[in-house]
């Protein structure tokens, strides 16, 4: 079946399966492995990335769902060589720690502030409920995400 799905603003035309899944299109068709494959059940969140603006786990969609959208990697985070404000939040306040977790946790703040740009801790903390990270207590995560909100409202 061929698609086109633009991908971090770059459009890709690809025949695949249909039965492919997102994370796999991602990793394999286009060289993303930022994106990373995990429990295979939907259950961890590390595959997170961005649909149409919108958080979705990467191993439950289908490649030929997004065809005719665009879909957001943790490569299309940073713009001409500065990183996201939720990149630098987690460098800044020791967000991540071995770092399998980490794109989803950032594609998922990042949408989260894009709606809601001055989130308390409980939304952070809702908004990555579907996010496990067996590394951290959360604890600065929910920093991480904090500063960028802060950091953005200076700006």
């Amino acid at each position: 079946m061929r698609i086109t799905v633009t991908v971090n603003g770059q459009p890709y035309t690809r025949d695949v399966e249909p039965r492919l899944l997102l994370v796999h299109f991602l990793r394999d068709e286009l060289d993303l492995t930022g994106t990373h494959w995990g429990c295979d059940t939907s259950n961890c969140g590390v595959c997170t990335v961005q649909l149409d603006g919108v958080p979705v786990k990467s191993c439950t969609v289908l490649a030929v769902m997004a065809d005719g959208h665009e879909v957001t990697t943790v490569e299309g985070l940073e713009r001409d060589g500065d990183l996201d404000a939720v990149q630098k939040g987690f460098v800044e306040c020791h967000g991540l720690q071995c770092g399998f977790c980490t794109p989803g946790m950032l594609l998922t703040a990042r949408a989260l502030l894009d709606r809601n740009p001055d989130p308390d801790e409980g939304q952070i903390r809702e908004a990555i409920s579907g996010q496990l990270c067996r590394c951290t207590g959360y604890e600065n995560i929910v920093r991480s995400i904090r500063w960028a909100a802060e950091t953005e409202a200076k700006s």
